[in-house]
C-alpha cells in the first residue's frame, strides 16, 4: 500500500512539474483556434488539419508512448536554446510521420497547391498542426528555452498569404519560425529567425 501511494505521489508531482513548466497560452493562439472552430490541443488529443484551410480534420489520440518519444526527442534540447530548436524540429518531423497513417498525409509534398487533394497541407494546415505540436511540448514541460506564440503571416506571391508557427527564445526574445510546409511530409521543417522569414 505504501509503495502504491508513493507511486501515485510521484505521478502527481510529475504532473505538477509538467504544468509548472508550461507557460500561459498566448491569447493569439487561442484566437487562432477559435477562428478555425477548434479547441486548443491537449497532451491526450490533437486534431490534424489537412486538405487545405483545415477543411479536413482527423482527431489523433496521444498516448504515454507518444509522450515518452517526445521526451526522448527533446532531451538534447536542454543544453541550449539552439539545441532546443533542433530538438523541436525533430519532434515536428516525427509528429508528421506519427499521424500520417490516420490522416492520410504520408505523401504530402512541399509547397502543395492541389486543393482537391485531402492528403496535402497548405500553410494554414501546416502552421496549425505545428503550433499544436509546440503546445503539447509546452504542456508536457519539454520546452525550457522558448515559449509558444501565435502563428505569423507574410505576403507570398500575388494575393497569397503564407503562415508559419513561431517560438520565442525566452533569453534574448528573438522569435523563430518552424515551417514544415516548405518540406515533404516527415522532413525537418525550415527553421530560421522570424525577422529573416518575414523578408521572404
Amino acid at each position: 500500500m505504501r509503495r502504491f501511494l508513493a507511486i501515485c505521489g510521484l505521478i502527481i508531482v510529475a504532473g505538477m512539474v509538467a504544468r509548472a513548466g508550461a507557460a500561459e497560452l498566448d491569447p493569439g493562439i487561442v484566437a487562432r483556434f477559435q477562428t478555425l472552430s477548434m479547441s486548443v490541443p491537449t497532451t491526450g488529443r490533437v486534431v490534424v488539419c489537412h486538405g487545405f484551410g483545415c477543411q479536413r480534420r482527423t482527431e489523433i489520440g496521444l498516448s504515454r508512448a507518444d509522450h515518452a518519444k517526445l521526451a526522448q526527442l527533446m532531451a538534447p534540447g536542454r543544453a541550449s536554446a539552439e539545441a532546443e530548436r533542433g530538438a523541436v524540429a525533430q519532434a515536428i518531423a516525427w509528429f508528421e510521420k506519427r499521424v500520417a497513417a490516420q490522416a492520410g498525409t504520408a505523401n504530402a509534398k512541399a509547397y502543395a497547391t492541389v486543393m482537391s487533394d485531402p492528403g496535402q497541407f497548405d500553410c494554414v494546415d501546416a502552421s496549425t498542426n505545428t503550433t499544436q505540436v509546440l503546445i503539447v511540448l509546452d504542456q508536457l514541460g519539454l520546452l525550457h528555452h522558448h515559449r509558444v506564440e501565435a502563428p505569423v503571416s507574410r505576403p507570398f506571391g500575388w494575393h497569397v498569404i503564407h503562415t508559419t508557427a513561431v517560438l520565442r527564445n525566452v533569453h534574448d526574445q528573438e522569435a523563430w519560425v518552424f515551417d514544415p510546409w516548405t518540406r515533404n511530409n516527415g522532413e525537418l521543417p525550415e527553421v530560421m529567425p522570424l525577422a529573416k522569414w518575414l523578408q521572404g
